[in-house]
């Protein structure tokens, strides 16, 4: 019998194809077959910055990892990672993890992308999730070890750490030391891309987060929040990715862990801005769908 979680060879838990729920929506718009996916890929990446896996990005790739690489030639890596990055895109997530995470390090930024979305929309129970996040920030940190000049290696970390986070007591995941090691993930990615939008967003909430559990005073000068870097590096999210349903959800979810009774109004017109983008992809329609939700 399947269980929720098998090992594979090296011992990391992977979720197990039963509980892989499907996309929910019509994903006709969302294919990018052939040169589809290159002439989209700017603005299917603008939030993240991941570079276009064309042959000489992947024979960059496999000379970085050295012997984390797979054993491809980039020719070979290049069809892989494109062919994995479409599942991305269209909502099959299981497959863009599948294909992500059997190429080691080199496929980490689709695999965690793949694995951490799936879990954040479409898996209902709370310590499944945890389970794939805790798995995802595994994945994360043998790319940072393999990659660790690649901004995703990093941002995928952070993201898997922080969604992680969220799903613990404050108390616990403070005890644990994640906000210092989400922070330094997310400070090594700037470092490597300062247009990160993604990274800028989740340092955003970093702050605000912090300063909404444990107050401003305390969280200024344990951790380094600060409200006006929250307010700061959203606006920069927004600035660089206008079109994206999840900047302007976090701007709103920002807006509310900062100061709920002042923000609220201001809140509730990002997530409205956010429900009326136009999604490019699987991902960006569940999240306009979750901010349509909210406004219910």
């Amino acid at each position: 019998m399947l269980t929720a979680y098998d090992i594979d060879s090296r011992g990391i838990r992977m979720a197990a194809k039963s509980n892989w729920a499907a996309f929910p929506h019509d994903a006709k718009a969302y294919a990018y077959a052939g040169d589809a996916l290159k002439k989209a890929w700017p603005k299917l990446h603008a939030g993240d910055c991941e570079p276009f896996p064309d042959a000489k990005r992947a024979a960059a790739l496999l000379k970085a990892a050295g012997k984390a690489a797979p054993k491809l030639d980039a020719d070979a890596l290049a069809e892989a990672l494109q062919d994995a990055w479409r599942a991305f895109h269209r909502g099959d997530f299981k497959a863009a993890f599948d294909a992500g995470e059997k190429l080691g390090p080199v496929g980490a930024s689709v695999a965690v992308k793949a694995i951490g979305i799936h879990a954040t929309y479409l898996v209902d129970d709370e310590a499944e999730q945890l389970k794939r996040y805790e798995q995802a920030s595994k994945i994360a940190e043998a790319a940072i070890k393999a990659l660790p000049d690649e901004a995703n290696s990093h941002y995928r970390h952070a993201f898997a750490l922080g969604r992680y986070s969220q799903g613990l007591s404050i108390a616990k995941a403070l005890k644990m030391g994640i906000a210092g090691k989400v922070r330094a993930s997310l400070d090594a990615t700037l470092d490597l891309e300062p247009k990160h939008a993604e990274a800028h967003t989740a340092l955003a909430l970093y702050h605000a987060e912090i300063i909404n559990k444990i107050g401003a005073m305390i969280g200024g000068l344990t951790y380094g929040a600060k409200a006006g870097e929250a307010e700061k590096h959203i606006k920069e999210a927004v600035k660089l990715t206008p079109a994206s349903p999840i900047a302007h959800i976090e701007h709103g979810n920002v807006l509310l862990l900062l100061d709920e009774n002042r923000n609220e109004d201001a809140a509730a017109t990002a997530y409205e801005k956010a429900g009326k983008c136009k999604p490019l992809d699987a991902m960006e329609a569940l999240d306009a769908a979750y901010a349509q939700e909210q406004l219910e």
